[in-house]
């Protein structure tokens, strides 16, 4: 959940969702939905993990190593990317061209990445994809019981989890999906009609004590988890924050765990825009002489607001920025 949970702050988007569905290999790395920081809400002025913005800022769907990239190099492609957010070309990146742009990002992930599996599960000619074909194409057997008899108890629940969510997508109820309802099977995040199914997802797979609730620790432990932590290492100054924001803002009724209704307001709040929010945030990061735009050299004196070599998995806007 999330996170750029979609882009953040900026979206509930966030990669958010299950591992992507139909996954057939062996790997149980993530047995389902990950909170991520950039899924969170977060208000335009609150500090968090800059990984958050980064997400923003490159793209949540460029995967590659930014480290590859000496930080000269980084600045000069940086710089090229400011050009392109500078759409009236005064040399002054706005408020509302930043937004533009992470919703430009946030699209062109969500477009392409739905394309990609769409394409993957070899769709017939009349554009419609049914549960049986799913599960053929996916998991190499058009029959849900008997996967369900031959699975173990991971596949099982995940199998429950995508027929839920399946479900909910075939809005007209015939039985088959095409591909817009196929979006909202894979980012249900970005489907009004699918927010109920996210929210469900992010409490059952947050609640590892599944007593309904998402305690403090099982809320810490999904961001950061203990196999994160070294010994002897302070904890991060972030993970301390969002133990405060956990009690005083997330934590609404102050009983020491959230229930939907606080899932919801934490991953997908009512009348909220995360790339507003976003771009309001990187101006006030940014924004050295505060007169509410960035110039290049902001942007750039302010290098590690927007990117990171320590960030390892939104750096390909800057590796292939030639063709965002």
């Amino acid at each position: 959940m999330a996170a750029f949970l979609r882009l953040c702050g900026i979206c509930v988007s966030l990669l958010i969702a299950l591992s992507t569905p139909g996954v057939t290999d062996d790997s149980r790395e993530d047995e389902g939905w990950k909170l991520n920081l950039s899924d969170l809400y977060f208000d335009a002025d609150q500090d968090r993990d800059p990984t958050y913005d980064h997400e923003a800022f490159l793209g949540k769907g460029e995967v590659k190593t930014f480290d590859q990239l000496s930080q000269e190099e980084a600045k000069k492609r940086l710089r090229i990317i400011i050009k392109k957010i500078d759409v009236d070309r005064d040399r002054f990146v706005s408020e509302q061209e930043l937004k533009d742009w992470v919703d430009y990002l946030h699209d062109k992930f969500i477009r392409e990445d739905t394309d990609k599996h769409w394409a993957d599960l070899s769709v017939d000619h009349d554009g419609k994809l049914t549960w049986p074909q799913y599960l053929l194409r996916a998991y190499g057997n058009d029959s849900e019981k008997e996967l369900e008899s031959r699975s173990d108890d991971f596949y099982k629940h995940r199998l429950r989890l995508e027929k839920r969510r399946w479900d909910k997508a075939d809005q007209n109820r015939d039985s088959a999906i095409d591909r817009k309802e196929y979006l909202a099977f894979l980012h249900p995040e970005e489907v009004d009609h699918m927010k109920g199914i996210y929210v469900q997802e992010a409490l059952e797979n947050l609640d590892k004590d599944k007593d309904g609730f998402v305690s403090l620790e099982e809320y810490i432990n999904d961001l950061h988890s203990p196999e994160d932590r070294k010994d002897g290492m302070d904890e991060p100054d972030w993970v301390n924050n969002e133990r405060q924001r956990f009690s005083s803002y997330r934590d609404k009724n102050k009983d020491g765990k959230l229930d939907t209704s606080e899932v919801k307001s934490m991953i997908a709040p009512d009348n909220y825009n995360r790339a507003e929010a976003e771009a309001k945030h990187l101006i006030r990061q940014a924004d050295i002489n505060k007169d509410s735009k960035l110039s290049e050299d902001e942007i750039v004196k302010n290098f590690n607001i927007f990117v990171s070599s320590r960030v390892t998995h939104y750096g390909e806007a800057l590796l292939r920025h030639e063709e965002l």
